[in-house]
């Protein structure tokens, strides 16, 4: 059986106002990296795992050049929309044709909680932020029903015994085992990180393609075995 590549990424952060995002003139650069990332690694999946927008204020325009890179991707990509850009009822995933692309699954959209693909006998599942407000990224953890068991989550890890950093959105360790993942992809964190106990759970944050310059390349391998690597993105 032949591996199944997953390239992860988060916090993108696309802009259409230059001051704002971390691209200047184009704010779309973040997303058409990990695109092309995803492409010359030849990825079956792409994992989009929050703030893929910076603010649900986007323009029509903005969105139409996502749109159109995203037909472009020629892969099934998975979003989780996050704290930035969550599923409220103006949200920017509602609007301009996003939630239309048939290869694309946006959690909290087009699908509720889970997406399967049984094609690689694979599910992904995760909770997307539906408001502003705190939220227990990874509660209900889902049973296992397929082969391949993949979570993604928004928000911030914080190990055992540490009083948070930050009050809201907040990831444990006992939370992250309790998900049984093959792989747990992480956002919110702009810097790539290898994160829990390491015991059952391989969880990441794959940082922002900005500020880490790399995607997380995941390979499902035929014998049970999970590899995760950090890949260097072309700017060009």
């Amino acid at each position: 059986m032949s591996d199944i590549v997953l390239v992860h990424s988060s916090d993108l952060h696309v802009d259409d106002d230059p001051h704002q995002g971390p691209y200047g003139d184009d704010g779309t650069t973040g997303l058409r990296v990990v695109l092309n990332a995803a492409k010359s690694h030849a990825a079956d999946y792409v994992l989009l795992v929050g703030d893929i927008f910076d603010n649900n204020r986007q323009s029509p325009a903005i969105v139409a050049q996502c749109i159109a890179l995203l037909n472009d991707a020629g892969m099934p990509v998975i979003v989780l929309p996050g704290n930035h850009d969550p599923v409220t009822s103006d949200s920017v995933w509602r609007r301009g044709g996003l939630d239309k692309l048939p290869h694309v699954h946006i959690i909290g959209v087009t699908h509720d909680q889970t997406v399967h693909f049984p094609d690689h006998d694979l599910e992904v599942w995760g909770h997307a932020h539906v408001d502003y407000n705190n939220m227990v990224p990874l509660r209900e953890p889902r049973p296992r029903t397929a082969r391949w068991h993949v979570t993604l989550a928004h928000g911030h890890y914080e190990d055992d015994g540490v009083p948070p950093l930050r009050p809201s959105w907040l990831i444990s360790n006992a939370e992250i085992e309790a998900t049984r993942a093959d792989y747990l992809a992480l956002g919110h964190w702009n810097r790539a990180a290898a994160v829990g106990t390491g015991t059952t759970v391989p969880a990441y944050y794959s940082g922002s393609p900005d500020l880490a310059k790399t995607v997380n390349v995941v390979r499902l391998r035929g014998n049970g075995t999970v590899d995760v690597a950090r890949e260097a993105i072309d700017w060009d």
